[in-house]
């Protein structure tokens, strides 16, 4: 779905300098059906290595590693890829480190108490391109340094995704070709297109394009 055409399995990824914690993951997607365990790093300099070459749909990695940072790590592989799902994975459910991962580029922030059917579910969730809510997501809406929460405005409220049809609406863009772009299915456009029709306030995509240059004009 990612790096490549359209595929069945969702390929997985996971950096974590606890070999336990790597073993397990690796049993349990293994055996998860649908799913592809690609490869795994013990430290964050691995990881990019790793992560480059092997292109995964989903990144499992973990804030606190040798070498590199796993906040430094999502930095640098979100660079490589727009569409590439990544967790940052944590025991600790810091506002700050929640805040970093954000600004990263994190998809989402798990915490290291969560099951994997719970895991197997959030992964599918994002790589369809759906919203999930779990009690093992911090939460990722964390006002960042410096915003100002009145000065939001509803694209504010867009998910990546979301942003991601949204920009593809605007260029006029029709269902079929956005599902192309972004290797999502049809019907899981129209859900998004849905959903971001409702979060801006608007009914059809001219208006959706008049809230687009209104923003453009504001910047």
């Amino acid at each position: 779905m990612i790096c490549s055409e359209v595929q069945e399995l969702i390929k997985v990824f996971v950096a974590d300098d606890h070999p336990l914690l790597r073993a397990g993951l690796r049993l349990s997607f293994t055996a998860e059906k649908g799913f592809d365990y690609v490869g795994e790093a013990a430290d964050g300099f691995t990881a990019v290595d790793k992560v480059k070459a092997q292109c995964p749909d989903v990144c499992l990695i973990d804030i606190d590693m040798p070498g590199l940072s796993g906040i430094e790590v999502i930095r640098i592989i979100r660079k490589t890829s727009s569409e590439m799902i990544i967790f940052a994975l944590s025991t600790f459910k810091d506002e700050n480190y929640v805040r970093n991962a954000m600004k990263a580029g994190a998809n989402g922030y798990l915490l290291k108490s969560i099951g994997l059917d719970a895991l197997a579910e959030i992964s599918r969730a994002f790589y369809r391109g759906e919203e999930i809510i779990s009690p093992y997501l911090a939460n990722l809406t964390i006002q960042c340094d410096g915003e100002n929460e009145s000065s939001k405005g509803p694209l504010d409220q867009l998910t990546r995704r979301e942003n991601e049809v949204f920009n593809l609406v605007v260029k006029g863009k029709c269902n079929k070709d956005i599902a192309r772009n972004l290797y999502i299915s049809q019907d899981t456009v129209k859900t998004h297109v849905k959903n971001i029709y409702r979060k801006i306030h608007v009914r059809n995509r001219i208006e959706a394009m008049r809230v687009s240059h209104e923003r453009k004009t504001r910047a």
